[in-house]
């Protein structure tokens, strides 16, 4: 612990002896640990199920470990470090509210805002501060009307004398994240904001700010309660980088990468260690952080816990019941997997490589609204869908956020720019990367993206050398062509994408909308598979690793050629076709890891 508490520490222990003696049998009979114990978790996605399939703990198994701690500790706080009301249908169906509602019942005390709370909108996510009991908290997230926080920085929790300051840190990369319109007016600018500006620096300030606010106010302890991530991506604001770039503080909660992360001792600005934690998601594990009267802090992760708190679990089952019908029933079937995850490493592909699950809601937003090119996010795309009988709740759990599709005229180079931005983290991962209908293109990761994005994540430039190359169009007789950057092609996506500068990219915003949010994503997907391929998935997705419209490859790149005002594709076709039983598997590039 890096606080000065000496005299205080020894006016508590003085306290605690006085007590002792006047007092035995009154000790003897509570017999509470005086040590504050943490319980978090993060990311939880609307998992709220206790004993899924997967191993996952639900609401009722948090409960239950929160009832026990609290009969042995006489100091428990309940925290939820973000992205809890999005993910599932029972979010979806309520606009979040029943997972608040779950929350409220359980007692959580302290939460951060995930980019993923303001996925129902700006009222929504602000409605939070007032619907929800636990207080959020976020040191960054500024009303730019009127220069402010939209919420207190942080909290801070005095427990029988020892003080704990907890400060709230929500992620930039909620504009791009989310649906960056939410953070505009009506003429498209932005206000609010993140203190996203200054390459890190910015949010480094308001952090750091905090923590001597808190400190100054006599907090003997300081975490950080943030949705910040560790992926590589999310640079400069990730929590190392947040940690690296300030002093004060003692453990970091975190959420955003879906990491699993112990207990992990991370160095701040003047060398100190700093406990650096986060769950995972989907209540694969609950963070137990215990910090004695002395300050000192250890953390663990509980996985596999099976005690249920009935109460909780018949307060969820009483909720599910609500739309249980609809969500049972049947739509659609499938002869086979359809993926998000690799099937033999088990690690997630769906944000850098084309796989079956991609390729199919590509085809349904082309193919059902009548486009030349089907676009569709992998941040989009939540959750596989396993063989046999595919549920509205199955297609809702893919496609969770409620996008209304759109299908715009596009013209060829802004189609290769979109592809441009949603190439530039291969072959880690991007939550933009593009699965495709109607196209075929190569990455080559051996070229430095030159992509330039700016400090909200939105596009600002691309350079003159590009990855994506051999980009080629599907014709009318079922060949493939070089697409034309003058052309004009119609585009079928999401509004999220088209009318709303998601995944980073706003040159859809005013052009012309041929069909303007004329059906709900996860309907356009249920009407393709039951009126265009007969209520089956078939053979024809069967291959997880997509149908070879997205190659990538890692080849230094040779001159230029001027075709089509595009940059030559760095690829040895020989190499290609030698290797074209591998592409067929499995992409040519490796994805390094999870988010």
């Amino acid at each position: 612990m890096k606080k000065h508490m000496g005299k205080k520490l020894i006016a508590f222990l003085l306290a605690a002896a006085m007590l002792f003696v006047m007092a035995p049998s009154v000790l003897a009979a509570e017999a509470k640990s005086e040590n504050i114990v943490v319980l978090y978790v993060n990311d939880v996605h609307c998992g709220v199920d206790a004993g899924s399939p997967e191993g996952t703990m639900g609401y009722a198994n948090l409960a239950a470990l929160k009832k026990e701690v609290e009969a042995e500790n006489a100091y428990v706080t309940l925290i939820d470090a973000g992205d809890a009301i999005q993910g599932e249908a029972i979010g979806t169906l309520s606009d979040g509210a029943y997972l608040v509602d779950i929350m409220n019942y359980i007692g959580f005390d302290l939460a951060a805002y995930g980019n993923h709370e303001f996925d129902y909108g700006m009222d929504v996510a602000l409605s939070l501060l007032t619907a929800s009991d636990a207080q959020y908290i976020a040191c960054n997230f500024k009303d730019l009307k009127t220069g402010g926080l939209v919420t207190d920085p942080y909290s801070i929790v005095d427990y029988g004398g020892l003080k704990i300051a907890y400060v709230g840190i929500a992620t930039p990369e909620s504009f791009t994240k989310s649906t960056p319109i939410y953070f505009q007016d009506e003429n498209g600018n932005y206000i609010y904001g993140f203190c996203e500006g200054g390459n890190g620096q910015e949010l480094y300030d308001a952090v750091q700010s905090s923590i001597d606010a808190a400190a100054a106010e006599g907090a003997d302890v300081i975490i950080a309660v943030g949705h910040l991530g560790t992926d590589s991506a999310s640079a400069p604001w990730r929590s190392y980088d947040v940690i690296a770039n300030t002093t004060g503080l003692d453990a970091f909660i975190d959420g955003h990468s879906h990491s699993t992360i112990a207990g992990e001792a991370v160095k701040d600005k003047n060398g100190e260690d700093v406990i650096l934690t986060s769950t995972g998601t989907k209540m694969e594990h609950i963070g137990k952080m215990t910090i004695t009267p002395e300050g000192e802090i250890t953390t663990e992760l509980i996985s596999g816990y099976t005690e249920v708190d009935a109460d909780t679990d018949a307060y969820v089952k009483s909720i599910q019941a609500q739309f249980e019908d609809k969500l049972n029933e049947v739509v659609a079937r499938s002869d086979v997997e359809l993926v998000i995850n690799d099937p033999v490493t088990g690690e997630r592909i769906i944000r850098s490589q084309e796989t079956n699950l991609g390729d199919l809601c590509a085809d349904a937003y082309r193919v059902v609204l009548g486009a030349d090119i089907g676009m569709i996010n992998g941040g989009g795309i939540r959750a596989a869908l396993e063989p046999g009988n595919i549920t509205y709740g199955d297609i809702i759990a893919v496609h969770p956020y409620g996008n209304m599709m759109c299908v715009v005229e596009a013209s060829g180079q802004e189609i290769l720019d979109t592809l441009e931005v949603a190439a530039q983290m291969a072959p880690g991962e991007n939550g933009s990367f593009q699965h495709v209908s109607g196209l075929k293109y190569t990455i080559n990761t051996a070229i430095k993206s030159s992509v330039v994005m700016d400090d909200k994540g939105m596009l600002v430039s691309i350079g003159d050398t590009r990855r994506v190359c051999n980009v080629q169009i599907l014709q009318d007789d079922g060949s493939y062509a070089p697409i034309d950057p003058n052309a004009t092609y119609t585009l079928a996506s999401h509004n999220y994408m088209i009318k709303q500068g998601g995944s980073g990219v706003d040159h859809f915003m005013d052009n012309k909308l041929i069909a303007d949010e004329v059906m709900i994503d996860n309907q356009v997907l249920i009407n393709y598979i039951r009126d265009e391929l007969g209520g089956v998935v078939g053979e024809e997705y069967a291959d997880p690793y997509g149908q070879g419209r997205i190659t990538l490859v890692d080849t230094e790149p040779v001159p230029e050629t001027g075709d089509a005002g595009m940059p030559a594709c760095a690829v040895l076709l020989v190499c290609v076709m030698g290797l074209a039983c591998l592409v067929k598997k499995r992409s040519l590039c490796e994805n390094d890891q999870m988010i």
